[in-house]
């Protein structure tokens, strides 16, 4: 029994030992200072208010400007295209270097809008067999479908066809007729 009383005795002691130990370390208390006196304040005086903070000036965005071109639905692109024809010479199928200009305006037009596909359709003068005019046709499209494939664009998204003598764009019959009925006609087929 006395084993037991030592026990007890000992356990009371380690506890009266813990919790006065935990009495006196009790965490310290933050205190909040006083700020330092401004340089401008006089004894006896409030210190002056601070400066206002400036908010900064938060400018809106320019509205995007409605493309009408990359708007305007396959219809009316084709009605007044922004592409233009490439015109050629008489029994040619050679780019020039105006037509290299044409092709070159046309190449800028199709990256800017990158989702287009155009078929360029080959045309001739009535001069010339049906025959020979379709093949005449076929030339000047594949050549102007190449020529834009060079400077970038991507062959899936041209297409060519011939219509050789079928679809003059002017119906006379003179040399200024011709000459306009000479050319790849750029058509937006797909946005």
């Amino acid at each position: 029994m006395h084993t037991r009383l030592a026990a007890r005795l000992a356990l009371s002691a380690l506890l009266a030992l813990t919790l006065a130990a935990c009495h006196h370390n009790k965490p310290p208390i933050a205190r909040p200072m006083p700020p330092p006196p401004a340089a401008d304040a006089t004894p006896g005086r409030p210190p002056a208010p601070p400066e206002p903070v400036a908010e900064p000036t938060i400018v809106p965005p320019e509205p995007v400007k409605e493309d009408a071109i990359g708007s305007a639905s396959l219809d009316d692109l084709n009605r007044n295209s922004p592409m233009k024809p490439l015109y050629f010479d008489l029994d040619s199928a050679e780019v020039n270097s105006a037509g290299q200009g044409v092709l070159d305006a046309n190449a800028a037009l199709l990256k800017k809008y990158p989702t287009w596909a155009v078929t360029i359709e080959g045309h001739c003068d009535e001069r010339g067999t049906a025959e020979y005019n379709l093949s005449l046709g076929e030339r000047r499209a594949v050549a102007a479908r190449a020529y834009l494939v060079s400077v970038g664009i991507s062959g899936d998204r041209l297409r060519t066809v011939s219509y050789g003598k079928e679809f003059p764009f002017d119906p006379g019959h003179d040399e200024a007729a011709f000459a306009k009925n000479r050319r790849a006609h750029f058509v937006v087929t797909a946005k």
